[in-house]
């Protein structure tokens, strides 16, 4: 069994015991979050919402909040002699996913 979620404005397939990384949560390690943007569910046959499944919903569990590498923004324009380095860290949260409730 699988199912597409969303959250922080990208999509997710997931199965019970995955480990994803989705954008900052916001929620302390060790407790429960739900995810009731189901978008799709595949349990022998395939659910596909209008836009989301009705009643279904995945639950897991947070494991850590952390930092992505390093990006690199550099900008550059030439003949002027302008540039500009930049770097950016994204924000995550870790979770394993426990339930697919559909």
């Amino acid at each position: 069994m699988y199912a597409i979620i969303a959250t922080g404005g990208k999509q997710y397939t997931v199965q019970e015991g995955d480990i994803i990384k989705v954008e900052k949560l916001g929620v302390n390690a060790g407790e429960s979050v739900t995810f009731d943007q189901v978008l799709f569910v595949n349990n022998g046959s395939a659910v596909v919402g209008e836009p989301t499944v009705k009643g279904a919903t995945v639950t897991a569990t947070v494991l850590a909040e952390g930092k992505a590498k390093k990006v690199i923004v550099y900008k550059y324009k030439r003949k002027t002699g302008y540039h500009k380095k930049n770097g950016h860290r994204q924000l995550f949260t870790q979770v394993k996913i426990d339930k697919i409730n559909a």
